[in-house]
């Protein structure tokens, strides 16, 4: 018998695994993200604050964090698929518990588990794919794999506004439970074994040696520095819009508000666009293009009139998914070593941005959505004229060394 080969897009395990790991991923993101239009519905049922209601999805992501460092250092010593298996097992559970909870805390407690079990998936996935598929074939499956990401949070964000409005939330989340139940049975069925894992027998002391590394890296930081900025800024907007647009002079239904959820199908444009612009243009000024474009999308949700704002969460989307996809690539292109570690340094950042993003609630009682829009539209055009800056001194004494 010949070595076993990777396989390729006209393998039937290539489709397999694929789709497995698309349907997964669309379940899990959706799962991490079905809070956010019920937040106002939150205060009012649960008679908490808009900070306290934030916090279902805050400590989900917080939850999300700490699952990626544990469950990652594990998936390499122990393998792919069990944790990705787990993961939506995990995830599912919270789902039948929390409508049966009248305490508000214990549906944010529930929640945390739940980010910490979501975590299993994107801390397996990328490894899985670059270990089993083809170097040729493995682009597609990526890109497969992130664009189901970006469809499952919208997924997640518009039908739980749609089934609350028509039933109630609860209903919402026995609707995902259901659903997951499903994914999970299918992915478990149909998910190959790994046959070229090879399990990690480094300490994790050593992990933590290789992003404490790329943290001695002022180029990497700055760019890692990028990720918290762009999904702070972005996220806040998205947590608050509920309120926004559920009080005067809007006052529109969690259903309608769970439509303006439809701008992420640009982010779905904006990645693989963002890749064909970079590689005619350059990374480093699609990338500022797309960040100057973001903040033009948040500076037009200013306006009074509904559409236009929707107009402007669509440019909003536009620029970020451009801006993000290119910054993620860029630190494993920065880093010179432990190149797992800088892409596992940025996942974390990122989510660290998206809790910061969602936990804004006392600059939103202050300021209101005024408050909010200009902290997105200033934060990232501060950070980003820091960012040249410092890049420029740094070439400049690379030069002179």
């Amino acid at each position: 018998m010949g070595q076993p080969y990777k396989y390729r897009m006209k393998d039937f395990y290539f489709w397999k695994i694929t789709l497995s790991l698309a349907f997964a991923s669309f379940f899990v993101f959706a799962s991490m993200y079905v809070v956010q239009p019920l937040l106002p519905l939150f205060v009012k049922e649960f008679d908490v604050t808009v900070s306290a209601s934030t916090l279902t999805l805050s400590m989900t992501i917080v939850g999300l964090i700490i699952g990626l460092i544990i469950l990652g250092f594990f998936s390499d010593r122990m393998g792919r698929t069990y944790f990705i298996k787990l993961s939506l097992i995990g995830s599912v559970i919270p789902f039948f518990l929390i409508p049966l909870s009248e305490s508000f805390y214990i549906i944010v407690f529930l929640r945390f588990i739940q980010g910490f079990a979501l975590a299993g998936l994107p801390a397996a996935a990328l490894a899985y794919l670059n270990e089993e598929i083809d170097r040729g074939s493995v682009g597609f499956a990526t890109a497969l794999y992130i664009s189901s990401n970006a469809l499952g949070g919208m997924a997640g964000r518009v039908f739980t506004g749609y089934l609350t409005d028509r039933f109630s939330w609860e209903t919402a989340f026995y609707v995902f439970a259901i659903v997951g139940v499903f994914v999970s049975i299918a992915v478990i069925l149909l998910l190959p074994k790994s046959r070229f894992f090879e399990a990690s027998k480094l300490p994790f002391k050593k992990d933590m040696e290789g992003m404490g590394f790329h943290l001695k890296n002022p180029a990497i930081l700055l760019t890692i520095g990028i990720g918290v900025v762009l999904q702070l800024s972005f996220t806040s907007i998205w947590t608050y819009l509920p309120f926004h647009l559920g009080s005067k002079p809007f006052s529109l239904s969690i259903e309608t508000i769970s439509y303006t959820f439809f701008a992420y199908g640009l982010g779905v444009i904006g990645a693989p666009l963002a890749g064909w612009l970079a590689g005619n243009l350059g990374l480093k000024k699609v990338r500022i293009a797309g960040i100057l474009v973001m903040t033009l999308g948040a500076c037009i949700t200013f306006s009074q009139s509904v559409a236009i704002i929707v107009i402007g969460l669509c440019v909003l989307c536009l620029g970020f998914f451009t801006a993000h996809s290119l910054t993620a690539a860029s630190v494993t292109e920065q880093a010179t070593h432990h190149k797992g570690s800088a892409s596992s340094l940025y996942l974390v950042a990122y989510y660290i941005g998206v809790t910061l993003g969602s936990s804004l609630g006392p600059l939103w009682n202050t300021a209101g959505w005024n408050g909010i829009v200009l902290l997105a539209v200033l934060l990232p055009l501060i950070y980003l004229t820091f960012v040249v800056g410092m890049q420029q001194r740094i070439s400049k004494r690379n030069r002179n060394s």
